[in-house]
């Protein structure tokens, strides 16, 4: 078994610059006819072998050849929006009013679910982008390098990231944790943490920065602690975090890991917001429901849906999406789970 690069395919990709299968097959030591039968027959293999050649894929930035072809006219109306977490109540305004949006320049909007899983997003959207003019990647995990190796067949959006060269759309949220830092200080805080979100979320290292700036130049120490997984499991660890780190108020990553860390830090009989301040990001729906209602950062996630769907209509149209980056700012909404600086909690968790 060979997997050499024959001088015709190494001319093709001399003339556009994109891998192809000959790349992904000496990316993983098999034959290109394997990589076309996982691309082509993914039956006729096995699910390892499947899973190897699609993460070779990947990793090379190949795109399955249904991505390349060229649409006709007329020949489809639909669009992709990619999420990380449908089970995220942030994510329901963005879709309601991206889908509202897309039938009113009349799409049909295909919404899948990434599961936070880079592995994930990449297999969804090489399968659902080959059936639509464009996609819409929210908070999206991929790295930049494969976004823009998709980018190269299917106009894309991001949203809440930026990408050199892509249209986005971005909620200032690090400016509201830059003014989350403030309000801590103002409340007498002279020491907090941050409750780090995933390690791969281009707005989870944005937010921890400008804490942590804002932080310095106000002379208040900080303590990065996780990463956590963005839901309320990974707040209901993050409480056990905070206690052991003795700290008097911390500011999650979103409002999840928050939730999870209040409810968490309740039954272990530990007050907030008198013995610990916490602050999330994102306002979903519920955040003011709680007790107490969690002091948060929002910002207008329907504006935000509405805005990417009208950049990839203009992308899809030929036209330039312009402006090509969006910022929409953001703001802290003071409720319940802040208060001045007391006793600190600490303890297990």
């Amino acid at each position: 078994m060979t997997t050499d690069m024959p001088a015709a395919a190494s001319d093709a990709f001399a003339r556009t610059g994109r891998p192809t299968i000959y790349d992904v097959a000496l990316a993983c030591g098999v034959s290109t006819s394997t990589v076309s039968r996982v691309f082509g027959n993914p039956n006729r293999v096995s699910a390892v072998m499947r899973e190897r050649v699609e993460a070779a894929a990947v990793e090379v930035g190949y795109t399955p050849r249904p991505l390349a072809r060229v649409e006709a006219p007329g020949r489809s109306r639909t669009l992709t929006l990619v999420v990380s977490d449908i089970a995220n109540p942030y994510y329901a305004s963005l879709i309601k009013s991206a889908e509202a949006q897309a039938r009113a320049h009349n799409y049909t909007l295909v919404l899948t679910d990434s599961d936070e899983s880079p592995r994930v997003e990449a297999e969804n959207l090489r399968h659902v982008l080959a059936m639509s003019r464009g996609g819409i990647l929210a908070t999206s995990r991929l790295s930049d390098e494969t976004i823009r190796a998709l980018a190269r067949h299917r106009p894309l959006v991001v949203v809440n990231r930026r990408i050199e060269g892509l249209p986005s759309v971005v909620a200032d949220t690090a400016n509201g944790m830059r003014a989350a830092v403030r309000h801590l200080a103002g409340l007498g805080h002279r020491q907090l943490a941050y409750l780090y979100g995933p390690r791969n979320s281009w707005a989870n290292v944005q937010r921890w920065r400008a804490v942590r700036d804002e932080a310095a130049a106000l002379g208040l120490p900080v303590r990065l602690l996780g990463p956590f997984t963005p839901d309320q499991q990974g707040g209901r660890e993050a409480a056990g975090a905070l206690t052991r780190a003795g700290v008097g108020a911390a500011v999650a990553y979103n409002d999840l890991i928050a939730l999870g860390a209040l409810r968490q830090l309740q039954r272990h009989g530990i007050r907030v917001p008198e013995q610990l301040s916490l602050i999330g990001c994102d306002d979903i729906a519920g955040a003011d429901m709680v007790a107490p209602a969690l002091t948060t950062i929002g910002g207008p996630t329907g504006v935000i849906g509405r805005s990417a769907v009208d950049l990839l209509h203009a992308a899809v149209a030929g036209g330039r999406a312009t402006p090509a980056s969006l910022r929409f700012e953001t703001q802290l909404i003071v409720r319940g789970s802040t208060g001045p600086a007391g006793t600190v909690a600490t303890g297990g968790n």
